[in-house]
């Protein structure tokens, strides 16, 4: 089949009166879709074979795969995607949160704020580049400060949506203190508002989710408080 007729019949597929649904922010569910078999395949398996299409990709582009600046790309975006920014969604990943005795009897709020968010947007595969700040009220348990970085880092090193991120890392925490005491707050700028679309570089996207004793007037004005207080 001719270039001209594929690319006339995946049109065909569309309803182009309908492409701005297209760019709707839409979020399925509270857990990422994945197939069943989607960890059947190493990822030596999946670098190999993403490397293959992308190659395509540029081809199709008209770059020239032929230059030394390009030959590379493919196996580098193939590696980039598995072994770093779409490592989230491999279970085999997540952070192991070990649970310490809460010796010292400490029942105040503990607050990380300021966590380096680097996620992509599911919608358009472009980065979702942020800071998330995390916080919970210890009952029995405390885990290692460092554990609330990698459990927002391991969340969001996968296709998201910034709604399902933040309840993503809230339930994880709430599983990793046996507490529902946590509150999350993510502020991030979206380069699919950014780069394309509507081209806006001033807006931001906050989303925030509270359990427990941050249910309460009190306990979110205090979080707050402490993540807006400059250094």
């Amino acid at each position: 089949m001719k270039l001209k007729e594929t690319l006339w019949n995946i049109m065909d597929n569309h309803d182009l009166e309908n492409e701005e649904a297209m760019d709707d922010h839409v979020m399925s569910s509270l857990e990422t879709p994945m197939r069943a078999d989607a960890f059947d395949l190493s990822d030596d398996e999946k670098i190999t074979i993403i490397e293959g299409h992308f190659r395509e990709i540029m081809h199709t582009l008209g770059l020239d795969l032929k230059d030394d600046s390009l030959k590379g790309t493919p196996h580098r975006v193939a590696k980039m995607y598995v072994k770093e920014i779409f490592s989230g969604l491999h279970p085999d990943n997540k952070p192991h949160a070990r649970r310490f005795e809460n010796k010292y009897k400490y029942n105040k709020m503990l607050v990380e704020r300021d966590i380096t968010v680097y996620s992509s947007c599911e919608h358009h595969f472009v980065p979702i580049i942020g800071k998330a700040h995390v916080a919970y009220i210890p009952n029995e348990h405390v885990i290692g400060l460092s554990k609330l970085n990698r459990i927002v880092h391991y969340y969001a090193r996968r296709p998201q949506v910034q709604e399902r991120m933040t309840m993503q890392i809230a339930n994880e925490l709430k599983q990793a203190l046996q507490t529902e005491n946590v509150a999350v707050l993510i502020e991030a700028d979206h380069l699919c508002v950014m780069s394309r679309g509507v081209n806006d570089v001033s807006s931001s996207t906050i989303t925030a989710e509270y359990s427990g004793l941050f249910e309460q007037e009190q306990y979110r004005t205090e979080f707050l408080g402490h993540i807006r207080t400059k250094r």
